[in-house]
């Protein structure tokens, strides 16, 4: 098959009846023939390289890294109107254009980059235009770059010029400008150009256009304050510019004067009308209400007193400097020198009232009968009580915990010395300064007021005000050593990459990936024989799906045969697919049965992409979200499977509102009822009936308090329950590890945790030793959780992360908060994207894939174990029999146990049947039971109701100290929804009920 959007040079029709050969998949159809195609047209016009709007001139399809920020082509990323979902060329262009930058790039559909210069060794593609191939998110008839690679523009700086018309010189003075707007250009006056400055000029509507000083640009429509022709002609007009020494760039109180498209300017003379009148000392009356004159300040002496000047007026009066600083907001207005106007939320810089009121002695402006201040003095008028803050200083007392002031460290606009924005004054991140490289600077460096109090000092430009907690450590981590560790070891080959890892009650693991979009030979399925694996034909059986399983979702049903579902797929009908496996034989037997699906008998309502799936309470199946197939549009939406009577697919907001940062989310029944559910940085609760919102979740925090980090695909963190003790009266908790951030693709070094049943729920950060995303997390038999697999930079996505996290994490919820972590070993193999974790029966973890479609990384076929601390210390397992593996709510079981240290401390855990992809692990669930002993008879009493435990199957484990049994599957809650009768199809057999 093939696909474009244009004929080639040498394409043309071909006689007929050449295109002969009938469809591999229907012989009826005719699917084109030797060197001929059978050729169908959509009706759509396809995308087209955009020219360029306005002023801005295509350069083609640029090379761009995307495994930094410092390593890109262009090294400012910018937001724009609507976000990514919405980007078109001219939105990005114009960003960049406000912004001052001279190049945009569009990229990956829905990312907008601006720059000066290309960075990086960055240039043409070498594929040229087709590796730029992603229409734009918010304009499918225009392309927006595409993975790795730049739609680039520049601005075209020339165009402007050649419309514009040289004036000759014309006189300027500081107090009393002829072009009364003056242009902040990037790079300042350092880089002035004739072209930077008409440029700006034309950009902000203006038609002239002036540069002084070699480094100064000023704009107007018209000229002011009798500014016109030099009187010595271009005698003065002699500075050659900053930025480019063959141009003049005007002169001390002199312009070289540009007029765009033949524009005539001639000076005018205005001077406004105001309805106050001036008073004896000349003050003003008449002001607007609640305005008042507070006396002649000195301005200077620790630098200006106001913090915002207006642009100098020859016509300034009392009235139209309060009037400019009023329509800015600002309640403190300051005139000074009869011409200048400066506005502010209060005095700074320590100023103080003059000696004498007629310090400010010189006439406005506009209005000679008012005093506009004086050399060093400001009249001072304010809407309100006036404050005045002394010369800012850094903040060395009175500061939070055991916080103290280092100095003023240097930092980098690009390059962060801190990786997370801080908003809390007594909240941050522990940044590594020597890596960063950063060093103290001189104080004085650090020079710009806080803006929530201009007493004390925040920094300055590429300055950090920096403190260092000096007190007992705000977090601390473990570092075991030997088998403290715990070690990683090579399992078994594999013959697929894995999307999706699921135990079954029959001892093996299942198997699934991206079949139809993996290599040819493949059949889509396997299972792995762990009694087997001396024979590594014998230990993979394979297994059959007949449609894509890319990204789908996947359980374990509560029915008596604990039949494995799949959910949902990659294009077409795979996303409506519905697939059962039942599982059979035994370790060392291989079993008959495969996978059954028919999308024609049994199928979604809705095809789904990145789908979560969940057992709910009443034992039907919740499906959530996803896209509708191959990066389609979102399905912000859920539906029950069975489907029930008059049932429907009930649309939810939050999902539209969030995509596409909120696939696979996380689902939980809770045990006071409902259901939660967490999607990118936001979470709720949703009534278990009418699945409608009945409490909306404080926002999840991502970086430090920053709320723009995600948890979900493909900002992709993971998430677990932590675990339940009888008798079940603490709140369930739910922990949220990893992620990343929009943008800039950090990845999160935290962990988040919220009781989303609490009063008044409220996250809880906890620092990780290391970044990490597109991460697993697999509950242990003993509470604990091994975090391990990722990366520490990006998002998930092919070839989008980088940095492979090799160290496996223990996360301890016995120990307290922010002393939780243990640093495990580590593992030699790179695990990113499609990479899983589960827990083996034996207590195990089972780590597999790693699918990165990176040339940087391999795809990983090999198989690893990680075996905790509690099975390298050579302490005998206990070990237990039981007769009855079907439990009913509140049951009595009876188990035996032999223990090497008896039965008085043994305790018993549950662990779901789980299906890890893409970091969810659904139906994880650690349980904690009542259980006591006599002898060598333990009882164990069995959850009280769904909602504590939701029906399904568990792995049952019989821990002596941290010592877990192998495990045996129990069934807790039956099969309320009677899913096994479901589905009633002549391509799928039932167990029953």
């Amino acid at each position: 098959m093939y696909c474009g959007n244009t004929l080639a040079a040498t394409g043309a029709p071909a006689a007929e009846g050449s295109c002969n050969m009938g469809c591999s998949g229907n012989a009826a159809e005719a699917c084109g023939g030797p060197n001929r195609l059978t050729l169908f047209h959509s009706g759509q016009t396809p995308p087209s390289t955009n020219p360029g709007p306005g002023l801005w001139s295509s350069l083609g399809c640029y090379t761009q890294r995307r495994d930094s920020i410092a390593g890109r082509t262009l090294t400012t990323g910018t937001g724009t109107a609507g976000g990514g979902g919405a980007l078109t060329v001219a939105l990005c262009t114009s960003a960049c254009q406000a912004a001052g930058y001279t190049y945009a790039g569009v990229e990956y559909a829905g990312e907008c980059y601006c720059g000066n210069a290309f960075s990086n060794g960055g240039g043409p593609a070498p594929e040229g235009l087709s590796g730029c191939s992603m229409p734009c998110n918010g304009n499918s008839s225009e392309y927006c770059g595409g993975p790795n690679r730049l739609d680039m523009y520049q601005f075209n700086k020339t165009a402007p010029v050649s419309a514009w018309s040289l004036l000759g010189c014309y006189t300027d003075s500081v107090g009393a400008r002829t072009l009364g707007t003056p242009m902040y250009l990037p790079g300042g006056g350092a880089s002035m150009t004739v072209e930077l400055c008409t440029a700006a000029c034309h950009a902000a509507g203006f038609v002239l256009a002036g540069v002084e000083y070699a480094g100064e640009c000023y704009c107007d429509n018209a000229l002011k304050n009798g500014g016109g022709p030099a009187p010595d002609g271009n005698a003065l007009c002699n500075m050659a510019c900053n930025g480019n020494t063959q141009e003049t760039c005007g002169g001390p109180n002199r312009l070289d004067m540009y007029s765009f498209s033949g524009s005539t300017a001639t000076p005018t003379s205005t001077t406004p009308t105001t309805s106050a009148t001036a008073t004896g000392t000349g003050t003003a009356s008449g002001l607007p209400a609640g305005w008042a004159y507070k006396g002649c300040y000195i301005d200077g002496a620790n630098g200006r007193i106001l913090g915002t000047q207006r642009p100098d007026s020859a016509a300034l009066t009392i009235e139209s400097c309060i009037q400019a600083c009023t329509g800015l907001g600002f309640p403190v207005a300051g005139m000074e020198y009869s011409t200048q106007c400066f506005c502010d939320k209060y005095i700074i810089n320590g100023g103080t009232l003059a000696s004498a009121d007629t310090d400010c002695n010189m006439g406005c402006g506009g209005n000679s009968a008012e005093k506009c201040g004086g050399p060093n003095r400001m009249s001072i008028y304010s809407n309100g009580t006036l404050q005045v803050f002394q010369p800012p200083a850094p903040q060395k007392t009175g500061l939070p915990g055991s916080w103290q002031y280092q100095g003023c460290l240097m930092d980098n606009a690009i390059s962060r010395t801190f990786p997370y924005q801080i908003i809390l004054s007594n909240c941050g991140d522990v940044g590594n300064v020597a890596a960063a490289g950063a060093t103290l600077q001189p104080e004085s460096d650090c020079n710009s007021a806080c803006s929530g109090n201009a007493s004390l000092i925040c920094g300055g430009g590429d300055r950090l005000s920096y403190y260092a907690w000096t007190g007992p450590p705000l977090n601390t981590w473990k570092y075991p050593t030997g088998i403290a560790a715990g070690e990683y070891q090579f399992l078994i080959g594999g013959v697929i990459i894995p999307l999706i890892t699921q135990p079954g009650i029959n001892g093996k693991v299942t198997f699934l990936e991206k079949w139809g979009t993996g290599p040819p030979n493949s059949t889509g399925a396997y299972e792995l024989d762990l009694a087997l694996l001396n024979n590594f034909t014998a230990a993979w059986r394979p297994m059959h799906v007949q449609t894509d399983v890319f990204c789908s979702a996947g359980l374990t049903l509560p029915d008596k045969v604990g039949r494995q579902i799949n959910i949902g797929g990659w294009a077409n009908d795979a996303t409506y697919g519905v697939r059962l496996y039942w599982p059979d034989g035994s370790p060392g037997v291989w079993g008959v049965n495969d996978w059954q699906e028919n999308v024609n008998e049994v199928t979604l309502q809705v095809g789904r992409w990145y789908p979560t799936a969940m057992i709910m309470a009443n034992g039907s199946i919740l499906v959530v979200g996803g896209e509708q197939g191959s990066n389609g549009a979102p399905v912000p939406s859920l539906e029950i499977l069975p489907k029930p009577p008059g049932g429907t697919v009930l649309t939810c907001d939050y999902l539209q509102r969030t995509d596409p940062y909120n696939l696979y989310p996380y689902l939980a029944v809770l045990p006071t009822g409902g259901v939660f559910i967490a999607y990118y940085n936001e979470a709720r609760i949703l009534d278990e009936s009418s699945l409608l919102t009945t409490k909306t979740l404080p926002n999840i925090p991502g970086a430090v308090n920053d709320p723009k980090g995600g948890r979900t695909y493909p900002f992709e963190g993971t998430a677990v329950l932590l675990p339940q003790h009888a008798p079940y009266t603490d709140p369930l908790t739910v922990l949220i590890c990893g992620g990343s951030t929009p943008g800039p693709e950090i990845a999160l070094d935290n962990c988040v945790s919220i009781q989303p049943e609490a009063t008044n729920p409220a996250w809880t950060i906890e620092r990780m030793p290391s970044q990490r995303v597109i991460s697993c997390m697999t509950a242990l038999p003993d509470g604990t959780y091994l975090i391990l697999n990722g990366g520490q930079q990006g998002r998930a996505g092919f070839g989008l992360a980088v940095r492979p996290n090799h160290n496996a994490v223990l996360y301890d919820p016995s120990q307290p908060v922010n002393s939780r972590f243990s640093i495990m070993a580590n593992t030699t193999i790179d695990r990113l994207y499609h990479s899983e974790a589960i827990l083996l029966q034996d207590g195990r973890v089972l780590v597999s894939g790693s699918d990165p479609e990176d040339v940087r990384f391999p795809q990983e076929y090999r198989v690893e174990v990680f075996v905790p601390p509690y099975l390298l210390s050579n302490l005998p397992r206990p070990t237990f029999t039981i007769q009855n593996k079907d439990w009913s709510y509140g049951q009595a079981v009876p188990i035996t146990v032999a223990a090497s240290h008896g039965t008085a401390n043994v305790k018993v855990s549950l662990l779901g049947a789980e299906s890890s992809t893409h970091g969810n692990s659904m139906g994880q669930r650690t349980i904690f039971p009542a259980v006591s002993c006599s002898g060598t008879t333990c009882t164990i009493t069995a959850p009280p109701n769904a909602h504590v435990c939701p029906p399904g199957w568990f792995q049952l484990f019989v821990l002596d100290g941290p010592t877990p049994s192998n495990s045996t599957w129990v069934r807790i809650g039956g099969d309320p929804a009677g899913l096994g009768n479901w589905p009633q199809a002549p391509d799928f057999k039932v167990p029953g009920v």
